[in-house]
């Protein structure tokens, strides 16, 4: 008997094993932020960016790719939506010690895996979750400041397998324009 549960204790650690691997690798989703409505203050046609300044005042700089021809178009004054690609990623990191929001654009602009890609914000933190709420898409969560912060997700991949004391690294990116159009 003993000799026989032993291959089905075995199967069953693996399959513990292989679960527990699974549950640390990083989650990520990438979305369109919403798109942004606003003035355009500056064409800069050397680096391809635009400074659009918000009906609330607040200025973006937005780098647009090639594939968006109304660029060339665009003069100060003219009103634009651009929409924004973004990706957050969620990573386990046990006995990681909580950490501030760290800027890291100039880092991630300089790996490989950026490619082609345009990075124009990066941002990490590490901190300690403190209750998942799966159906209604919300987090809360404590960083080094040990402040308690409550987020909804939009995607609740991000969240799945969370619980409260799991200590994760969230990195926010946000890349470049994907969209652009000039505004009557």
């Amino acid at each position: 008997m003993i000799r026989a549960t032993r291959p089905v204790l075995a199967g069953l650690i693996a399959l513990l094993i292989a679960a527990a691997a699974a549950a640390q690798e990083p989650r990520a989703t990438a979305r369109d932020v919403a798109a942004v409505v606003g003035t355009v203050e500056r064409v800069d046609t050397f680096s391809r960016s635009l400074t659009i300044r918000t009906t609330d005042n607040l200025t973006h700089v937005v780098y647009c790719g090639p594939e968006l021809e109304v660029f060339r178009q665009l003069h100060k004054g003219d009103t634009v939506l651009v929409r924004i690609s973004e990706s957050v990623i969620v990573s386990l990191k046990p006995g990681a010690k909580t950490t501030a929001v760290v800027d890291t654009t100039n880092a991630a602009k300089k790996t490989p895996e950026a490619g082609g890609s345009d990075v124009l914000q990066q941002l990490k933190a590490v901190v300690t979750i403190e209750s998942v709420d799966l159906p209604m898409h919300i987090v809360v969560y404590k960083g080094a400041d040990n402040r308690s912060v409550q987020r909804q997700v939009s995607d609740p991949h991000l969240l799945e397998g969370l619980t409260a004391g799991d200590v994760i690294e969230i990195t926010y990116t946000r890349e470049r324009a994907i969209g652009l159009q000039r505004q009557p």
